[in-house]
């Protein structure tokens, strides 16, 4: 069954950056869209980033244009959150998310950014 495991969260200090990795398994990896998104507490859940099934083409909320860049390696069936500029509001549980089973939400990473 489709498996997503988010990896990569941490505590870091405003400006800091982050790397979060999310391995895919249980389906065809490279025939999905991939997007990431957060919850930050008492919050609703929210979209961050997406990506097309071969990378070229990416959208990112407003909120995080120009400092998070979402990449994926097929061979890999890993998608890749890079945070630069962390700020506190960035301060969220990340999780990854499939077109292939909407439903289904994995564990998710913490991020945890300190003024």
């Amino acid at each position: 069954q489709v498996q997503l495991v988010e990896s990569g969260g941490d505590l870091v200090q405003s400006g800091g950056s982050l790397r979060l990795s999310c391995l895919a398994s249980g389906f065809a990896f490279g025939f999905y869209g991939m997007s990431w998104h957060r919850q930050a507490p008492g919050k609703e859940r929210e979209l961050v980033a997406n990506i097309t099934t071969g990378g070229g083409r990416t959208n990112y909320a407003d909120s995080v244009k120009g400092r998070f860049t979402i990449s994926r390696n097929n061979y890999k069936n890993t998608v890749y959150l890079q945070m630069n500029s962390l700020k506190p509001e960035d301060t969220a549980m990340y999780y990854c998310h499939s077109k292939y089973n909407p439903n289904y939400w994995g564990p998710g990473t913490q991020v945890t950014v300190s003024s």
